[in-house]
């Protein structure tokens, strides 16, 4: 398998293909889809060959003894991020905004302030405010292109009604790989305000030459009573359809409160998803990693230079992720004229930066986990659509 095949997704029931127009009004027939974030890359031979192995056997019956499936996570967070687990630690959800929407539910009450660093993954607001408690934005700063957190500007927003706070590391959609000193600022704020801590860490694993993803559960231990860690193979693996995803809770005490919580809602997992997990978290695995990694790298660069050329532009320096964050400010348009330009003009749908909160009103965020050439034509066409700005 090639990251360079060109896969025909339309017609497959693909949100990010089949409903490109529908949302964006890019066109089908040529538009190129760079909004949501799956991959248009098949998963390794491992996990296919697991899926391979379920169809052979013919029956679909509930999973039993995750001893195997829990192993595996256990080896991949050692290996790959130095994090030693206890297999009791781990809960199943059915992906991350699940997960996140249990915490919600599990340590929190209506009304309660859930803080968030803006811009940021936009499910978490959604959840937030779904389940009747209030997003509280505390904005990060934009320095010279690179997004900084601001604990003392975060400290006078407090009201003292806030109960949690989550984390996205990586950062999405700015690309940061928070450092040692910055989580560690994370953790003494959530101290300060009696905070439970929800790290949302699914780009762990996709992360580029030169920085180091550090799991907010190796940075301080006095948090460990207040820490709720959510890790998955879905980003990773491009099997984001599996919905599933890992809660991994330190704390006794906060690990009965959920496991009670998941029994009261009746959550179990699906079989699907842990056969593909399991596959997932092996050496075959971590080899297909390793090169996708490399092969975004070079998307990542292919991109970063094309809106270098474009007077105006700017792309967020991409330290993680494959979710590219472009600047729009200095071009001095209207949100809507930059908008259009991109979707009507270079029919590119991608997602748009309001969505993810304060600071992201003149930014879009463009999805590079596609074939090369679909890299290649989209800096192309954007060149095109804002040429008369060269």
């Amino acid at each position: 398998m090639s990251f360079d095949d060109i896969i025909d997704r339309f017609g497959t029931h693909s949100v990010k293909w089949d409903m490109m127009e529908k949302i964006y009004g890019v066109p089908a027939q040529d538009g190129i889809s760079m909004w949501v974030a799956d991959m248009d890359f098949r998963p390794p031979a491992c996990v296919s060959g697991a899926l391979q192995g379920m169809i052979d056997h013919g029956i679909y019956g509930y999973y039993g003894d995750e001893t195997a499936y829990r192993a595996a996570i256990c080896w991949w967070m050692k290996t790959r991020h130095s994090w030693d687990i206890d297999p009791e630690m781990i809960f199943t959800t059915h992906g991350l905004v699940n997960g996140t929407s249990m915490c919600i539910d599990t340590y929190t009450k209506p009304g309660d302030g859930v803080v968030l660093m803006t811009p940021v993954y936009h499910a978490f607001s959604k959840v937030i405010k779904a389940s009747g408690r209030e997003v509280v934005e505390c904005e990060l700063v934009n320095n010279d292109g690179g997004y900084e957190m601001d604990f003392d500007a975060w400290d006078a927003q407090m009201r003292g009604h806030e109960t949690m706070f989550v984390l996205c590391s990586p950062h999405n959609p700015g690309g940061r790989v928070w450092t040692r000193d910055e989580l560690q600022g994370v953790a003494n704020f959530v101290k300060r305000h009696d905070l439970i801590l929800v790290s949302d860490e699914i780009h762990h694993d996709l992360v580029y030459a030169g920085h180091t993803h550090i799991p907010m559960s190796r940075v301080d231990d006095s948090i460990a009573d207040r820490l709720v860690m959510m890790t998955a193979t879905t980003k990773t693996f491009n099997i984001a359809g599996s919905h599933s995803g890992n809660v991994i809770i330190p704390d006794e005490a906060l690990r009965a409160k959920f496991s009670a919580r998941m029994m009261a809602l009746g959550i179990s997992a699906n079989s699907f998803g842990l056969y593909m997990a399991e596959a997932a978290y092996s050496p075959e695995g971590a080899a297909w990693v390793d090169d996708l990694v490399v092969y975004l790298d070079g998307n990542r660069q292919v991109l970063d230079a094309a809106i270098a050329d474009i007077p105006g532009l700017k792309s967020m320096p991409l330290e993680a992720t494959y979710l590219s964050w472009v600047d729009f400010s200095d071009t001095g348009m209207a949100r809507e004229e930059f908008t259009d330009r991109v979707q009507k003009t270079a029919r590119i749908a991608v997602n748009h930066g309001p969505t993810f909160g304060k600071g992201g009103e003149n930014f879009l965020r463009f999805n590079i986990a596609t074939p090369r050439a679909r890299v290649e034509e989209a800096a192309q066409r954007l060149a095109a659509a804002f040429g008369d700005l060269q």
